[in-house]
C-alpha cells in the first residue's frame, strides 16, 4: 500500500498559554475509505517522535509506517472496515508546524519563540482536521505511550465526538521519575554548543545532544530482559576490551547508532518542546479528580497495558481504569504479558490485534 502525505493549513490556533499561532499547517496520511454516514473513522495518535506516517508505503521515502503491523486489510484496524487518520502532532517536525517552521511574521525559523503548547493544543489541532473532514465523530481514538495521553485528552475535551478510546500503555500524568528522565534529554540538547539558544536552523545543529538524549530515551523503551536476550554483556567485533573509552560492548554500539538515526529525522526543539507538552499533561487539570474529569465522558474504552512496561508501568493504567468504574464508564483492560518493555505496543501486535479487532467489532454493534 503506497501512500501519499498530505496538508492542510488551518488560520490560526488559540493555544493554552495564551499564545496564538498563525497560520498553522498540519500534516495527515489516511488509509482505508470513509464510508457514506462518516461513521468508520479512526482516529491515530502518534507517540513522541513519530509522525503521520502510521501504515503503508511511503511515497516520498519508501519507508514503512511506524505501526503497520496493526494498521491495513485484514489487520487490527481493518483498513477494509474503517477509515483511518493519522497527523502529525503541533510543534512537531514532519510537516506540522513547530519551531523548525518559518514564522511569517520574520522569515525565519521560530526556534525558541514558538510557544510553549500542551497535549490539548495538540489534540485542539486534531479537532480542527476532524471538522475539515466534516467528521461528526471518530468511531475510535487510538495510540501508545503519548499517543494514548491524547487519545484521552481527546475524549474528556470532546465527549460527545468519540465513540470509543483505545489508550495504550498510557498515563494521566507524568511521575516526577518519567519529568526527570525529559529532563535529561532536555538538558542534553540544550548543553551541546551547537544548540545556540535554539537558532541553529541554517547551520550546524546540536546533534549530540540530540543523540545522547535519544540513548538515555531509548533505555527506558526497552525492558532489562530485552536488553539481556539482545544483547547480554557480548563484546563488539573485538574478542577483549579495548582499554580506552571507544564501543566495546554490543549495547553501546546499539545505543549510538539509535543516537545517530534519530539527529538525522527530528529536530532538537521538537525534542524540547513536545517533551515538556508531555510532562505538562495532566488529565485532572481543571477537574479536581481522575474520576471527575471523566464525568461527562461518554466513549467506551479498552485499556491496555504490558508487563515489563517500567517507562509507563500497569499501575498507571490501572489508575485510569479505576477512575472510569468509578464512573460507571464501559472499559475493558488488559495486561499484556511481553518481554519488550514500552516498545511492546509497537513490535508485541499478536495479542493487541485481537483484542482491538474484537473491540472495534463490539463498538460497530453498540454504536448510536
Amino acid at each position: 500500500m503506497i501512500v501519499e502525505a498530505n496538508t492542510v493549513r488551518f488560520d490560526s490556533i488559540s493555544l493554552d498559554s495564551g499564545a496564538t499561532l498563525a497560520p498553522v499547517d498540519v500534516a495527515y496520511e489516511t488509509y482505508g475509505r470513509l464510508n457514506a454516514s462518516k461513521s468508520n473513522a479512526i482516529l491515530v495518535l502518534h507517540a513522541f517522535s513519530g509522525d503521520a506516517h502510521a501504515a503503508g508505503i511511503s511515497h516520498e521515502k519508501g519507508k514503512t509506517g511506524w505501526w503497520d503491523n496493526m494498521i491495513g486489510p485484514g489487520k487490527a484496524f481493518d483498513t477494509n472496515k474503517y477509515f483511518m487518520i493519522c497527523s502529525n502532532v503541533l510543534g512537531g517536525c514532519r510537516g506540522t508546524t513547530g519551531p523548525g517552521s518559518v514564522n511569517p511574521a520574520t522569515g525565519r525559523a521560530y526556534a525558541m519563540s514558538f510557544p510553549v503548547i500542551t497535549i490539548g493544543d495538540m489534540v485542539r489541532v486534531q479537532r480542527m482536521l476532524i471538522d475539515w473532514f466534516g467528521i461528526p465523530r471518530l468511531l475510535s481514538v487510538t495510540g501508545g505511550s503519548m499517543g494514548g495521553m491524547q487519545a484521552l485528552e481527546w475524549a474528556v475535551s470532546y465527549p460527545d465526538r468519540v465513540v470509543s478510546a483505545i489508550p495504550i500503555a498510557c498515563t494521566t500524568r507524568h511521575s516526577a521519575q518519567q519529568i526527570a528522565f525529559n529532563e535529561v534529554g532536555r538538558q542534553a540538547i540544550m548543553a551541546d554548543p551547537d544548540w545556540n539558544n535554539g537558532d541553529y536552523y541554517g547551520g550546524k545543529p546540536p546533534a549530540r545532544g540530540l543523540a545522547v538524549a535519544r540513548m538515555v530515551g531509548h533505555i527506558t523503551f526497552m525492558s532489562d530482559d530485552s536488553m539481556r536476550e539482545k544483547f547480554g554483556r557480548r563484546l563488539r567485533g573485538k574478542e577483549t576490551f579495548g582499554f580506552d573509552f571507544d564501543v566495546d560492548f554490543e549495547v553501546e554500539s546499539y545505543l549510538r547508532y539509535r543516537g545517530s538515526e534519530f539527529v538525522t529525522r527530528f529536530d532538537a526543539n521538537s525534542y524540547l518542546y513536545i517533551t515538556k507538552a508531555m510532562d505538562y499533561f495532566d488529565l485532572t487539570n481543571g477537574h479536581g479528580s481522575l474520576a471527575a474529569a471523566f464525568e461527562r465522558t461518554e466513549a467506551r474504552f479498552l485499556a491496555i497495558s504490558f508487563s515489563s512496561d517500567w517507562l509507563y508501568p500497569s499501575y498507571q493504567s490501572q489508575e485510569i481504569v479505576r477512575a472510569l468504574r468509578a464512573r460507571n464508564c464501559d472499559v475493558a483492560y488488559v495486561e499484556l504479558e511481553s518481554n519488550y518493555g514500552h516498545d511492546a505496543f509497537l513490535v508485541d501486535v499478536a495479542e493487541q490485534t485481537d483484542l482491538i479487532r474484537g473491540f472495534l467489532a463490539s463498538t460497530v454493534e453498540k454504536a448510536p
